[in-house]
């Protein structure tokens, strides 16, 4: 694995992380209209807990986003390229400790239906199943990482 380092993320990382979501093979065919037009705004950065991965180039790998108000991961990516490399467990154990540290119990994660795997795989638990609703015509899984 590369020279990894996760860095808490401020407004100037708002058009990689736009880019890194847009961009993302797991949003592609059915799936694309979740990330049309979506913007990792730096106004939403600086309200957040937003991390990102990088290498010792400052690359951006990944990254997360926790609202902590409502003990919710509300953005995790890896970027393609940086897939199969143990970012987005790196970014999972984090975010565990941010989770903690901020005094949380739990928290929660409506999935992308392809990733639950990795949820799964990283310690989350599944809780139940999102009804399609809105511009989302398939149902998401519901789970939670438990982080007391």
């Amino acid at each position: 694995m590369p020279d990894i380092t996760i860095r808490r993320a401020d407004a100037d990382d708002s058009k990689r992380l736009t880019r890194l979501v847009r961009t993302s093979a797991a949003y592609r065919g059915d799936y694309a209209a979740m990330v049309e037009g979506y913007q990792v705004g730096g106004a939403y950065i600086e309200h957040h807990p937003v991390f990102v991965a990088v290498d010792g180039t400052g690359r951006v790998l990944g990254f997360y986003a926790l609202l902590v108000d409502e003990a919710e991961l509300d953005l995790a990516f890896v970027a393609d390229s940086a897939q199969g490399l143990g970012i987005g467990r790196l970014l999972m154990e984090h975010m565990t400790g941010e989770a903690r540290a901020a005094g949380l119990q739990a928290v929660r994660v409506v999935a992308h239906p392809p990733a639950e795997e990795f949820y799964l795989r990283t310690g989350a638990v599944r809780t139940g199943i999102l009804p399609p609703a809105g511009r989302i015509h398939w149902a998401r899984p519901e789970l939670r990482y438990d982080v007391a």
